[in-house]
């Protein structure tokens, strides 16, 4: 079984490569903020906390998140690997998916990481918000602490990564996607 994170900075374009990526290689894309806003939707008890948590663009407990991606790859069958998109966004998060995999004899396959400048973050942002509704996508305090918070909190998992020999990076602007997604293919065809 492979296991791929899609690494990167709001708005870098994970979750328009992911698709992509999963029919191209057989996985199984995990968005973790995909798994949110269902519960969110739903109306669950979580989904009213994370709700909440995400408004204010704050994280999601560490333990709440590892348990749905493990019951991702307990009930999910009939693909080759799992395709992480949003997880972890911690070191922490990275030492409890290091344990949750070597609990079932696996380990990560590669960090696959599209990297734009903040400039374009913002940019991103808020022309997503325009097009799927996301009111905590239009507010510019909002996006100024998400990308304060990736700064701050994930992006020392490029040295993680980087030092265990697992991190890719990928200019993910300038280019047209289908640019983009051309570069994210050759690399992931190296790993």
């Amino acid at each position: 079984m492979k296991y791929y994170l899609l690494f990167g900075p709001p708005g870098a374009g994970k979750g328009t490569h992911a698709t992509v990526l999963a029919q191209r290689y057989n996985l199984k894309h995990i968005s973790t903020g995909a798994l949110l806003r269902a519960e969110i939707a739903a109306g669950t008890p979580l989904g009213k906390q994370a709700e909440a948590l995400i408004a204010d663009g704050r994280l999601v407990p560490d333990e709440v998140v590892v348990a749905m991606i493990e019951n991702a790859f307990d009930t999910i069958k009939d693909v080759d690997g799992f395709l992480l998109d949003g997880f972890p966004r911690t070191i922490p998060q990275a030492e409890a998916l290091d344990s949750l995999l070597q609990r079932r004899g696996e380990k990560l396959t590669g960090v696959i990481s599209l990297m734009i400048p903040d400039e374009e973050i913002y940019r991103r942002i808020q022309g997503r918000a325009l097009v799927d509704g996301r009111a905590d996508d239009a507010d510019e305090e909002i996006i100024s602490h998400r990308i304060q918070t990736y700064h701050t909190q994930t992006e020392p998992l490029i040295l993680y990564y980087r030092n265990r020999g697992l991190y890719h990076e990928i200019k993910g602007y300038p280019g047209s996607i289908e640019d983009v997604r051309k570069r994210v293919i050759a690399v992931v065809d190296t790993i």
